[in-house]
């Protein structure tokens, strides 16, 4: 039987045996670094959404269990998370300014989907409001909502795509 040893003086570089499955801190489910950015985008949904309609700016006509909600719960516990987490994962791939832009142009489209939203009759909105406030609105829950992903992942050691 023989045994090679690494010879201190060789310039030779060492081969190693190479991993046949990813590191462990790779593994992680695609889903999973995305759910503290949708529990937090729920979060704040829900709070902005009940500030709101406590102040009689927008109404829900159409709601899952009107007795008990005031809100569309639907929304902001189901649709706005799982929208959250697409629009992270595209919005990773992006460079700061690709990203501001992606940014921008889902301010100027929401307002579009809140008007259509009335006409189909799930939204309601008080006369004094401006469709302007939705744009800065939807501006800043998206950049609070990707700076809250970045940090979370950044100090939870969250690799990106």
């Amino acid at each position: 039987m023989t045994i090679v040893k690494h010879w201190r003086k060789s310039s030779l570089q060492l081969w190693h045996k190479k991993r046949s499955f990813p590191p462990q801190r790779n593994r992680q489910n695609s889903i999973q670094k995305y759910v503290p950015a949708m529990i937090f985008s729920s979060w704040l949904g829900t709070y902005a959404d009940l500030i709101m309609v406590e102040q009689q700016m927008y109404s829900f006509p159409i709601r899952p269990f009107p007795a008990l909600f005031s809100i569309n719960i639907a929304f902001t516990v189901f649709l706005l998370p799982i929208t959250t987490a697409f629009f992270l994962y595209y919005v990773e791939k992006l460079n700061t300014t690709q990203r501001f832009i992606v940014v921008l142009l889902l301010g100027f489209f929401m307002p579009l989907v809140e008007q259509l939203s009335e006409k189909v009759g799930w939204f309601n909105h008080s006369s004094e409001w401006r469709h302007l406030y939705s744009f800065f609105g939807y501006i800043f829950f998206m950049w609070l909502v990707c700076k809250f992903h970045f940090w979370y992942s950044y100090n939870n050691r969250i690799p990106r795509h």
